[in-house]
């Protein structure tokens, strides 16, 4: 689910880099669309965007933005950063700190004649909700106001692309709320690709209209939130895109008419959507959301209709702010303890406590099914 193709009217690359900072990765993004690099310390995301903006050079591949070719190893193409027009936006912002803010916008405009700098940087100000506080000097503004700044001096340069490396991991929680939002407003005025670095999986989430795992500098992943986080390609994925459940069984067996699969994990059988690309005896990962795990009150059992109905004992019961994180451990399964999320207010009722006895069933829906990690 690596992606090679370049989208017109946005920006595809494609590189590769042997140490000290090993690259492989590949992805692109329209546009108007928002992509979110995530992945741990150490994956590329920073490396990638740097190369984007012509500040690092890999071994070989090809940046194209817009139908321009900004870098292409084979035919020797190095496109200089300040002919790239790209808007970069640093994790410490980068503001000079010796100028006002609506200096700091005023240098990225050097291309216009003075009288028109300034009106410029008003209005960029205007467009981050900094309006009257043009005077002030960095450390004169809060970490958000910094940050709107920083995106205002990035958009000076009328980019062809906006490049945004952890610019939330400087504010505070309540702040980062707000600037999300106000990302989300600025978004729908700018018809240019948005490339976001993050580790925050949430972040990521709540933001971009593709996701992009990288990991060890390799692209592992690419697509809508939803399809990365609940169909990972992988095992490895999966555990970045931070899934508990995460398993190894062997297919059993298909029913097409039905549309399920069914594996065999331990000495249980479960029944998951249908995933024919897997063969009778194959040995693969597979993982459940725990929001797709159903805890059955003792004052209603599972129906006979219910499947993927297994018994364990409570090993654990944390809470986490409305919900408690619950973990399993399986009865006829070897496998590591089974994770689901219930409501606080059915544990106080219940006194669901370490120890217990209890019934979950597995939306086979939710059963999904993988290739195991190399």
């Amino acid at each position: 689910m690596t992606e090679r193709g370049h989208k017109p009217g946005g920006i595809s690359v494609d590189l590769r880099h042997s140490g000290p900072i090993p690259l492989d990765v590949q992805f692109s993004c329209a546009a108007g669309e928002l992509l979110a690099l995530v992945g741990p310390s150490g994956s590329g995301k920073s490396t990638s965007l740097r190369a984007i903006a012509g500040l690092f050079k890999p071994d070989q591949g090809i940046i194209a933005c817009n139908g321009d070719i900004w870098f292409d190893s084979t035919k020797g193409v190095n496109t200089a950063p300040r002919f790239r027009r790209t808007g970069f936006v640093f994790q410490n912002f980068g503001l000079f700190p010796h100028l006002s803010a609506l200096e700091n916008i005023m240098e990225a405009l050097i291309r216009l004649p003075r009288p028109a700098r300034r009106d410029r940087a008003e209005a960029l100000l205007t467009l981050v909700h900094l309006s009257g506080l043009g005077g002030r000097k960095p450390d004169q503004l809060s970490g958000g106001q910094q940050q709107r700044v920083a995106v205002a001096r990035a958009l000076a340069r009328d980019p062809r692309v906006l490049l945004l490396d952890e610019p939330f991991s400087a504010v505070d929680k309540a702040t980062r709320q707000r600037l999300y939002k106000e990302l989300v407003d600025l978004r729908r005025q700018l018809e240019m690709p948005v490339i976001l670095v993050t580790h925050d999986l949430d972040e990521a989430a709540l933001l971009a209209d593709r996701l992009c795992i990288l990991h060890r500098g390799k692209t592992l992943q690419s697509g809508p939130p939803f399809d990365v986080m609940a169909r990972p390609v992988n095992s490895e994925v999966a555990r970045l895109v931070d899934q508990k459940n995460v398993f190894k069984g062997t297919v059993a067996g298909h029913d097409p008419a039905g549309g399920t699969t069914t594996l065999t994990w331990g000495g249980l059988t479960i029944t998951a959507r249908h995933r024919p690309a897997f063969k009778p005896g194959q040995s693969v990962s597979w993982m459940i959301p725990t929001g797709d795990v159903t805890l059955h009150s003792i004052d209603h059992p599972p129906r006979d209709s219910w499947v993927n109905v297994i018994s364990g004992t409570v090993a654990d019961v944390v809470r986490l702010g409305d919900h408690a994180g619950v973990s399993l451990v399986v009865d006829r399964s070897s496998a590591l303890p089974l994770f689901l999320s219930v409501r606080m207010a059915y544990v106080r009722r219940h006194g669901l406590k370490a120890g217990d006895s209890v019934t979950v069933s597995l939306s086979p829906a939710g059963v999904h099914l993988m290739e195991e990690s190399t």
